[in-house]
């Protein structure tokens, strides 16, 4: 499986993906992780293993590689998003900062967002912000994978 994915390395109650970062690595994927810049944007390097990441300035688990820069997330063919919930619709209730909104805003409207959550976090409806961008899709343990309209 070759390509390129934008992922994240799961941070307290997020859906695991450790399982999911190496299964895809190991496989040939290119497979990028956010670095959490001082202002709350993300830059994106590679995942080269288990090994290869370290606990950023948040905690978060970030790839120690080289920096690709904040574009680089618009070269993937899949992005997989963090989210505490995402609605019918696509939108996603992140952490506040703003982060993925601004990595979303980058990605072509070709290219597969997939917010990864609990069944219990895919709801109804969310508030929604101007500056919000939608996932095209949820992903789910007992739902799988569900693209929006």
């Amino acid at each position: 499986m070759g390509g390129t994915i934008a992922a994240y390395a799961s941070f307290g109650t997020e859906p695991d993906t450790a399982g999911l970062l190496f299964a895809l690595w190991k496989r040939g994927t290119y497979v990028l992780l956010p670095r959490l810049l001082p202002d709350g944007d993300l830059d994106w390097a590679s995942y080269e293993g288990p090994d290869s990441l370290a606990p950023g300035p948040h905690g978060f688990l970030e790839p120690t590689e080289t920096p690709r820069g904040a574009g680089a997330v618009a070269s993937a063919d899949v992005v997989l998003v963090p989210a505490l919930a995402v609605d019918r619709s696509g939108m996603r209730l992140g952490r506040g900062g703003g982060s993925y909104d601004r990595a979303l805003a980058r990605v072509g409207p070709a290219i597969l967002t997939i917010g990864l959550v609990y069944d219990a976090e895919l709801v109804e409806t969310l508030p929604a912000e101007p500056h919000d961008h939608r996932v095209r899709a949820v992903a789910t343990p007992s739902g799988g994978l569900h693209r929006f309209p």
